[in-house]
C-alpha cells in the first residue's frame, strides 16, 4: 500500500483530517506516565496516527489527581492529545498478539517499560527488528541500560543525581526540585527529534533503528552552560538562588509594589537601563561598565538598582523599560502566564475534540505554515477506541510472527 493509500485508510478509520506533516505515519505507544506520552503527543499533533497501548488498569497518570478535570487526571490530558486508546493484556497470548499486529503496521515504536521488562513478551528491540528490520524503536530509560538499569526512573531523582537540585534554591537555603517534571520534558523533546532523525534516515536507507534516551543523559545535557561549567571548565557551580552565574543584573528585584525581573545580557542594554532608572552615569562607571564588572561588585549595583526602583510600582517599570527594550517581565501566576500569551496573540489554549468531549489544552509549540497541526481528538478514554482499533487492524493484515 503506497503511503498516501495508507495516509487515507487511516484518514477513513480514524477520522483526523490528515494535514500535518506525520500524516500517514502510524506510531505504536507503550509508553506511560510523562516522557513517552509527551514525545508521542507531539508525534500525534504533527498528524501521525498514534495508538496507545494500555494495560486493564490504563497508564498510571490517569490516576493522579489532584487535580481533575470531571474526574480525569489534568496530567493525563496534559500529553494524550490526539491519541487512540486500546487496553491488553500482554500476558494473554491472543491480546498479545494484537500487540504485536499493531506493532507490525508500525513506523515508529516509543516505550518506556523497565530495562527488560519487554523481553518477556517478545516485544524488546532485538526479537522485534529481526521481523521488522524497518522499524523506528525508541526507548526511553530512567539512567540507561547498565549501571542505572535498576533505578526507577523518576524525574525528581534525575533533578537530584544530575545537580539541578544543587543549582535550584537560596544561596543559603536547602536544595529545590523544579516546579514541572523537567527532565521527563526535556526527554520527550529528545526523543521525538531522535525519533524523527531517524525517521527521516529510513526513508533512504529502508532501515530502522534504536533510539535510546535516559532522564540522566537528557539532564546533563538539559544544564547546558551548568554542565559544561564543571566538564569544560573545572568549575562545579552551586545555588546562587533566582542570580545568573555569568550576567548581573539578571534576576528579580523589589518595586514599590512588588518584584519585577530585569534581565540585562549586554552594556547597551544595561546603559538604557540605567538611563529608564534615572541614573545613566551609572553604566560608564568602572565598576559596572562590563559585564565581567557588573558580576564583581553585585551588591553595590544592587542597592543602587533597588533604591531608585522604589519610586514606582513593577507594572510601571514594566511598560517603561520594555519601551526602551530592556528584557524585563513580571513575576505572573500560572493562570496571568496564559492570559498574557493570549494578549500578545499566541492563543495558548486549542480545544481537543469535539461535542461534549471538547477539551481545553496547551496548544502544541510549533506552527507550521503549509501542513498545520490539528486537535481532532481529545485524550482517549481507557479503551475507547478499540473498534476503530481493531478495524484499522482488519483493513491490511501484513505477516507477523506468532506471539509465544
Amino acid at each position: 500500500m503506497s503511503h498516501t493509500a495508507r495516509a487515507h485508510t487511516l484518514q477513513e478509520i480514524f477520522g483526523r483530517p490528515g494535514t500535518g506533516p506525520l500524516a500517514g505515519v502510524v506510531v505504536a505507544d507503550l509508553s506511560r506516565v510523562l516522557a513517552g506520552p509527551y514525545c508521542t503527543m507531539l508525534l500525534a499533533d504533527m498528524g501521525a496516527t498514534v495508538i496507545k497501548v494500555e494495560s486493564a488498569a490504563g497508564d498510571d497518570a490517569r490516576a493522579w489527581v489532584p487535580p481533575h478535570r470531571d474526574g480525569e487526571s489534568t496530567f493525563f490530558l496534559s500529553v494524550n492529545r490526539n491519541k487512540y486508546s486500546i487496553a491488553l493484556d500482554f500476558t494473554d497470548p491472543e491480546q498479545l498478539a494484537l500487540v504485536e499486529q499493531i506493532v507490525a503496521r508500525a513506523d515508529i515504536l516509543v516505550e518506556n517499560f523497565k530495562p527488560g521488562g519487554l523481553a518477556r513478551y517478545g516485544l524488546d528491540y532485538e526479537t522485534v527488528s529481526a521481523w521488522r528490520p524497518d522499524l523506528v524503536y525508541a526507548s526511553i530509560t530512567g539512567f540507561g541500560t547498565a549501571g542505572g538499569a535498576e533505578l526507577p526512573g523518576y524525574d525528581l531523582l534525575a533533578q537530584a543525581l544530575s545537580g539541578m537540585m544543587s543549582l535550584t534554591g537560596s544561596q543559603h537555603g536547602e536544595p529545590y526540585r523544579a516546579g514541572v517534571a523537567l527532565f521527563d520534558v526535556i526527554t520527550g523533546l529528545h526523543a521525538s527529534t531522535g525519533i524523527l532523525g531517524a525517521f527521516h534516515e529510513r526513508q533512504a536507507s529502508g532501515r530502522g533503528q534504536h533510539v535510546e534516551l535516559n532522564l540522566l543523559s537528557s539532564a546533563l545535557s538539559g544544564l547546558v552552560n551548568q554542565s559544561t561549567a564543571y566538564v569544560a571548565g573545572g568549575t562545579v557551580p552551586a545555588r546562587m538562588g533566582n542570580e545568573h552565574p555569568s550576567l548581573y543584573p539578571y534576576e528579580p528585584f523589589p518595586a514599590r509594589d512588588k518584584e519585577i525581573v530585569i534581565a540585562v545580557g549586554n552594556n547597551g542594554q544595561f546603559a538604557r537601563l540605567c538611563a529608564c532608572l534615572g541614573v545613566p552615569a551609572l553604566a560608564q562607571e568602572q565598576r559596572f561598565a562590563t559585564v565581567a564588572a557588573r558580576n564583581a561588585n553585585r551588591a553595590a549595583l544592587r542597592e543602587l538598582m533597588v533604591e531608585r526602583l522604589a519610586v514606582r510600582d513593577a507594572e510601571d517599570w514594566f511598560q517603561r523599560l520594555m519601551a526602551v527594550q530592556v528584557p524585563c517581565a513580571p513575576i505572573l501566576a500560572v493562570d496571568e502566564g496564559v492570559r498574557f500569551a493570549q494578549g500578545l496573540g499566541l492563543d495558548p489554549v486549542a480545544l481537543a475534540g469535539s461535542g461534549d468531549r471538547e477539551i481545553p489544552t496547551v496548544r502544541h509549540p510549533v506552527s507550521f505554515s503549509r501542513t498545520p497541526v490539528d486537535y481532532t481528538q481529545a485524550p482517549p478514554r481507557l479503551d475507547g477506541d478499540r473498534d476503530r482499533v481493531l478495524a484499522w487492524l482488519e483493513s491490511g493484515k501484513p505477516a507477523v510472527r506468532k506471539a509465544s
